[in-house]
This record gives structure tokens, C-alpha cells and sequence, in this order.
């Protein structure tokens, strides 16, 4: 996100990369992962493995669609929040990357 931010028109290069994003390969991969994880919670082998499965789920899914889904929506609508959208977006982004990363700890440990 810093090189978007120093660029003339990181709203537009942002906003195609959001177009671009929303793909079958992503959300297969999100959303089966996603999937994967509510089996874990279900029958999981020990703790581990479901504390790492909410994580994704919370931390990974959660944070994407109510956080950064709607953030890439008012910026689609309205390029000129692009000084708020970038810190906001990074900020849950960082959270994300930090839960996904945690979460993926978690269920190789378990």
C-alpha cells in the first residue's frame, strides 16, 4: 500500500486492482478455505487447530467482508475518499494479514 499511496492515482490503480481481484481462483480459494475452517470447528482434532479455524474465520473472512469489501465499494463510488480509504484499508489489511498468518500458525501446530 505505501506505493499506491505515493502514486499520482493510487484511487485508480487500487480500484482496478479491485476489479481485477474479485475472480473465481480468489474466491474459491477465500470462501473454501472458509469452509474448510467450519469443518475444523466442528470436528476438529484438538484446540489448536479450532482456535486457528475462528481466526481465519473472524480474522481472514470477517475482516473482508465487513471491513475491506465495503471500504473498496465507497472507493469504487467515490475516488476522492482515497486519503481515508488508504489508511483505513491498510490498517485492516495489517489486522488481516496478522490473523491469517496466525491462523495458518495454528492449524500446522495442530
Amino acid at each position: 500500500m505505501p506505493a499506491l499511496g505515493r502514486l499520482d492515482d493510487g484511487a485508480s490503480a487500487m480500484r482496478a486492482v479491485n476489479v481485477t481481484a474479485v475472480r473465481p481462483p480468489l474466491m474459491v480459494l477465500l470462501f473454501g478455505t472458509a469452509a474448510a475452517c467450519v469443518a475444523v470447528l466442528v470436528v476438529g482434532p484438538g484446540v489448536l487447530p479450532r482456535v486457528g479455524a475462528g481466526l481465519y474465520l473472524a480474522g481472514t473472512v470477517g475482516v473482508t467482508i465487513a471491513a475491506n469489501v465495503p471500504l473498496n465499494d465507497r472507493l469504487e463510488r467515490d475516488p476522492s475518499t482515497w486519503p481515508a480509504y488508504l489508511r483505513a484499508w491498510t490498517r485492516w489489511n495489517s489486522l488481516r494479514t496478522a490473523a491469517a498468518t496466525a491462523a495458518s500458525v495454528l492449524l500446522l501446530l495442530g
